[in-house]
C-alpha cells in the first residue's frame, strides 16, 4: 500500500515537472519569436481589442487593405507584394484581430462578422473610404464578410487562395487546431503546442507550401515565428473553430448580397484549400477566377509579383 502511494506521488511529481518544463520552454520560444519579429507598426484601439497595422504608399492613393490568413500576420504581404504596389496605393496591411500583435478580448470575437466589424471600425477611424480589400486564405473569408457587411463601402475584392465555403473542412496541417474548449485551448497553448510546432516546423511548412518549397527566411522575414507563441496557437485555434461555424452561414448570403466587383486567384496545385470548391465556385456570384500553374497555397510568398498584378487589376474595377 505504501509502495503504491509512493509510486502515485512520484508519477504526479513527474507529470508536474513535465508540465512546468514545457511551460518554461514555451516561454523561451515565445521570447525568441518576439525578438525575431518585433512590432512593425502601430496599434489602433477598436471595440473588443486593438489592431496592429502598417501603412505605406501615398496618402492620397487608392486605399488597399491587406488581410492575412490563418496563423499568419501582416508580413505575409510585406514579404514581397507591397513593394510592387506601394508607389501607387495607400496600403494598410494589418494583423487580423487576435493575430500577430493585434488583440481581441475573447475567443468568440474570432467570428468572421466580428473580425470584419473590427477592421471596418479601424478603417473608419483612419478615414479610409471604398477600399480595395485583398485577403489571403482565411483573410479572404474576412474580406468577404466585410463586403457583405458594408457592400456600399467596399470598393473591390481581390481574394487570394480564399476560404469561401469550407467545403472539405480544415486541411490536415491545421487539424491540431480544432479544439472547441477555450480552457483546453489555453492549456495546450501554454504547454505542448509551441514545442510541438517548433519540432514540426519543417513538416508544417512543407505541407502548407506544397507543391512549392518554402523559403529559408519564412520564419523571420515573413513573421511566421510569431506563431511559435501560446497566443499564436490560441488565436489560430479560435479562428479555425469560429470560421468553421460562421463560413456556412456566410456562404448562403453570396447569391443575394455579394455586390462588390472583384475576383479570385488560386494556385492550381493548392493542397490546403480546393481551388475548384473554394475558388472557381465564386464565378457563380459575379467574381472572376484565375489560376497560377504549378503554384500552391502560399502564393503571396512564392509569387508576389503575380499577386500584386492581380490586385492591381481588381483595383481597376472599383466603380
Amino acid at each position: 500500500m505504501i509502495f503504491a502511494v509512493n509510486a502515485m506521488a512520484y508519477l504526479v511529481f513527474l507529470i508536474g515537472a513535465l508540465i512546468v518544463g514545457l511551460h518554461l520552454w514555451t516561454r523561451k520560444l515565445a521570447q525568441d519569436a518576439l525578438r525575431a519579429v518585433p512590432q512593425a507598426g502601430r496599434l489602433h484601439p477598436v471595440t473588443g481589442g486593438a489592431i496592429h497595422y502598417v501603412e505605406m504608399g501615398p496618402k492620397d492613393g487608392q486605399p488597399l487593405v491587406l488581410i492575412h490568413g490563418l496563423s499568419a500576420q501582416l508580413q505575409h504581404f510585406t514579404y514581397g507584394i507591397t513593394e510592387h504596389l506601394s508607389d501607387t496605393y495607400r496600403i494598410i496591411a494589418l494583423d487580423r484581430p487576435g493575430s500577430g500583435y493585434s488583440r481581441r478580448d475573447d475567443d468568440g470575437m474570432a467570428a468572421l462578422n466580428i473580425q470584419a466589424r473590427m477592421i471596418w471600425q479601424m478603417l473608419d477611424d483612419l478615414g479610409v473610404q471604398h477600399p480595395v480589400i485583398a485577403g489571403h486564405s482565411l483573410g479572404g473569408a474576412v474580406a468577404l464578410a466585410m463586403a457583405l457587411q458594408r457592400p456600399d463601402d467596399t470598393g473591390a475584392l481581390a481574394l487570394i487562395s480564399p476560404l469561401t465555403h469550407g467545403a472539405d473542412g480544415p486541411a490536415d496541417v491545421f487539424k491540431g487546431l480544432l479544439v472547441a474548449s477555450p480552457t483546453v485551448r489555453r492549456l495546450i497553448g501554454q504547454t505542448i503546442a509551441t514545442p510541438m510546432a517548433k519540432l514540426m516546423t519543417d513538416k508544417i511548412l512543407t505541407e502548407a507550401f506544397s507543391p512549392e518549397i518554402y523559403p529559408p527566411d519564412f520564419l523571420d522575414r515573413a513573421g511566421a515565428a510569431l506563431g511559435l507563441r501560446p497566443e499564436g496557437y490560441i488565436s489560430a485555434s479560435a479562428d479555425i473553430v469560429a470560421s468553421g461555424r460562421s463560413i456556412h452561414t456566410q456562404m448562403t448570403r453570396y447569391a443575394n448580397e455579394l455586390r462588390a466587383p472583384g475576383g479570385v486567384l488560386y494556385g492550381a496545385g493548392d493542397t490546403v484549400l480546393s481551388a475548384d470548391r473554394e475558388g472557381r465556385v465564386m464565378e457563380n456570384y459575379g467574381l472572376s477566377y484565375e489560376e497560377l500553374p504549378n503554384r500552391g497555397h502560399m502564393i503571396p510568398i512564392s509569387a508576389p509579383a503575380d499577386c500584386a498584378d492581380f490586385i492591381r487589376r481588381m483595383a481597376a474595377l472599383v466603380r
